[in-house]
């Protein structure tokens, strides 16, 4: 199953291994997702003056609940207002780094956390949030706990939790299994035994936007995970010598190239982006039979679809275990939340405008019940309790489950490494599903860059 899109809209997605010591709610639509590059403003960043300016992501529907907070904001205060700009993906992560390094950031940084936050915080571009926190004890004492680690570089805080939990999903088309009489599969083996059947029918077995690179990496995520449990990847952001070299890693690395050359992927994956919606559109018009992506997707495919969602053909699950592994298969990947941090470089005035934002409008009870009616879930405690009238509820519910009940929920390997790190994972990630690398090899080129 072969689709050409436009190579320009590469997108990334991103995760730290977090043990759940406590129940958290989970669920869905926020990250690297979907649009063109667009732009509210033609605002600059805080040093270039002007008053304070928010950066953050464009793609429906996310941008909606995004841009709706801010107009919130700005009608209740007239006298500190925020001037948005909002990018694709990819185009994000250039202009803020080409903003940073002029000294020209937005007053607030929208970001993942975790290593590209601790960049941030090295390079000294961020403000130290801590004291902040300390005083506005009620801000704080409301998000999850599941979602605090990854805004904390050094025992201090650096940015605040927002938006939604959002794990990867193992998504599949119900009229596809139906097609060729099969279940849902419940093990790596049953996965493999169903690649030659859907390939007979001419249906994809897996949707991915492989050019999009990080969309890749969620099969490794949770193959490493099933096969040898979350202490392999643990290792790894450790900085133990060799950890890439594990056997369990090596496996993983094994299988699912072995699912590569089996034709489990749509024809012509490596071309296609994340950021178009290309490979949700294989799977909601029956071309591919399942899709392993983050849950920020279900917005998207329940408004794109038609029918696909309203018409109960959607179904979705925990990535199934791996016969013989030794990881938990309650254990998750995704993002505990997104994150929202303040230039350093920014005036007096505007720091005090984005940290009234942070207090008054970032996870208010009005952004909590957009997030929730766009099929997401909150990084707020008791937020369960918004989802019995919506018509998302059974989605709502399975990703609070899968979250709540996950005794390690780990953060994209992509966010938990440093960006140089991550840009050679990455790499060879995409070498790895083109089948130009080799398991060993893949390991052997990860291992220089342990530590970086």
């Amino acid at each position: 199953m072969e689709i050409t899109v436009d190579p320009s809209t590469t997108s990334r997605r991103t995760f730290l291994s977090l043990a759940m010591a406590t129940p958290i709610g989970a669920a869905l639509a926020a990250c690297g997702s979907s649009g063109p590059s667009t732009s509210t403003s033609t605002s600059g960043g805080s040093a270039a003056g002007g008053g304070a300016t928010y950066w953050y992501l464009s793609g429906k529907p996310q941008e909606d609940v995004r841009k709706a907070s801010v107009d919130r904001f700005n009608k209740a205060n007239p006298d500190s207002q925020l001037k948005t700009n909002m990018f694709a993906n990819d185009d994000y992560k250039t202009k803020v780094k080409t903003a940073l390094g002029a000294g020209q950031a937005p007053t607030i940084l929208w970001g993942w956390g975790g290593g590209g936050l601790k960049s941030w915080v090295d390079a000294g571009q961020v403000e130290d949030l801590t004291s902040w926190f300390g005083e506005n004890a009620a801000v704080k004492d409301k998000i999850l706990p599941s979602a605090l680690p990854a805004a904390t570089i050094d025992g201090k805080m650096y940015a605040i939790p927002t938006e939604t939990v959002t794990p990867i999903v193992f998504y599949y088309n119900k009229q596809a299994f139906e097609r060729i009489g099969a279940q849902p599969p419940q093990s790596w083996g049953d996965i493999m035994d169903l690649v030659p059947k859907f390939n007979a029918k001419n249906i994809a077995p897996f949707a991915l936007a492989g050019q999009s690179r990080w969309t890749n990496m969620m099969w490794l995520e949770f193959m490493f995970d099933r096969i040898g449990g979350s202490e392999v990847f643990d290792a790894i952001f450790a900085g133990e010598k060799d950890a890439w070299s594990n056997p369990a890693a090596i496996e993983a690395l094994t299988q699912v190239q072995n699912l590569v050359k089996a034709n489990g992927f749509a024809k012509g994956f490596s071309s296609i982006a994340a950021d178009n919606n290309a490979d949700q559109a294989l799977l909601y018009t029956g071309r591919a039979a399942m899709m392993v992506h983050g849950a920020w997707t279900y917005g998207s495919m329940r408004d794109q679809g038609g029918k696909f969602v309203s018409g109960d053909h959607l179904g979705y699950m925990n990535f199934p275990p791996v016969d013989g592994g030794k990881g938990d298969p309650s254990d998750t990947v995704g993002n505990p939340g997104q994150y929202l941090a303040i230039s350093s470089k920014a005036t007096a005035a505007e720091k005090e405008t984005a940290k009234k934002f942070f207090a008054t409008e970032v996870n208010s009870d009005a952004n909590q019940q957009d997030w929730v009616n766009n099929g997401s879930v909150p990084v707020i405690k008791g937020v369960d309790a918004k989802f019995g009238s919506t018509k998302d509820a059974d989605w709502l519910k399975f990703n609070y489950d899968l979250a709540s009940k996950a005794k390690v929920f780990a953060q994209s390997w992509d966010q938990a490494l440093s960006p140089a790190a991550a840009e050679v994972l990455l790499d060879n990630i995409a070498k790895l599903f083109q089948t130009k690398v080799s398991p060993q090899q893949f390991a052997d080129n990860m291992n220089k860059v342990i530590g970086q």
